[in-house]
């Protein structure tokens, strides 16, 4: 493993700059496995991330996150998180900008804690302590008008559909290719 150079391993943030990811609003989250790794193909594997997912708003830590439109694909799962406004009191015991890593309450927060429960058990089962699950990071976009809202949520819907297309699909879209020599 090559040793870290900050010259060389700089990683810029995707985040909206002075956005505080505790407020309220709907945000359009993308997390990949590790590797694009079909990993929800396998049914138990499926169970335990839609279990974690179906858990966040009845965590203590996410009581003011709601579930939206949702999916668990082979190998990444859509979120439509509802972030409702967190009390100013509660606010105000969770410094944005105090903290080196994201914010308790934060999206970050509450997409790192899903990963860790789905990485967990699923390493339990595997026998596979401290195994990758997911990528680095996640995507996210904070989406701004119910236009964009329906349309996101069209766009979850129609993921299986989309799925036989899918470029990281390569089994399917290589029985639909014609070789020619």
């Amino acid at each position: 493993m090559e040793k870290f150079d900050p010259n060389k391993h700089h990683r810029r943030s995707i985040r909206l700059k002075d956005w505080d990811y505790r407020s309220a609003g709907y945000y359009f989250v993308t997390i990949c496995t590790h590797q694009r790794e079909n990993l929800f193909e396998t049914a138990v594997f499926q169970e335990i991330t839609t279990h974690a997912i179906e858990r966040i708003p009845t965590q203590k830590h996410t009581a003011h996150v709601e579930l939206d439109e949702w999916i668990v694909m082979p190998n990444h799962v859509h979120l439509i998180l509802i972030f409702l406004e967190i009390v100013l009191s509660e606010r105000a015991t969770m410094p944005a900008k105090a903290l080196q890593n994201a914010p308790a309450g934060s999206l970050g927060v509450v997409v790192g804690q899903f990963k860790t429960a789905v990485t967990t058990r699923i390493n339990q089962l595997r026998q596979t302590p401290g195994g990758k699950v997911w990528q680095r990071g996640y995507y996210e976009r904070i989406i701004r008008n119910e236009r964009e809202w329906r349309a996101t949520q069209q766009y979850i819907q129609n993921n299986p559909t989309r799925w036989a297309e899918d470029r990281e699909n390569l089994d399917t879209l290589l029985t639909k290719m014609t070789h020619r020599t």
